[in-house]
């Protein structure tokens, strides 16, 4: 191999180390006031430099599908990039009439019976509110994302984002039941070139 190949290689080696060497996890607990933990509270972390948005490559490690079954969409919260495509599949034995009047993603899938499937693409940022025309008490949400520093909230309101560069950034939490502008808390955090910083942020959950 030439030596300026060599050199190249090296150098992209050396590069990928030290970013790796310099990238940190953030570990969020959202909790409400009175400290119990919340679920499906979405955390996005935009870095101030260094921050990676997603791209048509960028692929999420879960599945992109809302399942109907028991009358119900699951999960009540998906997380998916932009510009995903999202299949519906119906588990039930009743029929479904699935749609959004959202802005950043209006669709209507028709009624549709027991193992059958439909798929939408979500090609704008932003939440969207999913329903079903038959049953009002089906009720979920797909946040799509236009950043892969991401990451959802458990049972245990613990949500951890990987990988993300040293400094100063944005973080912000979401959750349907929010009492705030856009359902959204935001905050400044400064994140250090390794290891993890862990952030508790209490916020004001609807019963």
């Amino acid at each position: 191999m030439p030596k300026a190949r060599i050199l190249l290689a090296s150098l992209l080696v050396s590069a990928v180390c030290a970013f790796a060497a310099q990238a940190a996890d953030l570990q969020v607990t959202v909790t409400n006031l009175a400290g119990a933990p919340v679920r499906d509270a979405v955390v996005t972390v935009k870095p101030a430099v260094g921050g990676w948005a997603v791209n048509s490559r960028t692929k999420f490690s879960w599945d992109y599908q809302m399942v109907q079954h028991n009358i119900i969409f699951d999960p009540h919260v998906l997380v998916v990039p932009t510009g995903a495509e999202v299949t519906f599949p119906n588990r039930d034995k009743v029929r479904h009439h699935v749609y959004s009047f959202s802005p950043a993603k209006t669709f209507e899938i028709k009624l549709y019976g027991r193992e059958e499937n439909r798929k939408v693409v979500f090609d704008k940022a932003g939440v969207v509110s999913v329903g079903c025309n038959i049953h009002d008490g089906m009720i979920a949400y797909v946040f799509v994302s236009d950043t892969v520093h991401v990451a959802k909230t458990g049972a245990d309101g613990v949500a951890v984002v990987r990988g993300l560069p040293a400094g100063a950034a944005r973080l912000a939490v979401w959750q349907p039941k929010l009492r705030a502008a856009g359902a959204e808390k935001v905050q400044s955090v400064t994140l250090p070139a390794q290891g993890v910083l862990r952030q508790t942020v209490a916020v004001n959950i609807r019963p």
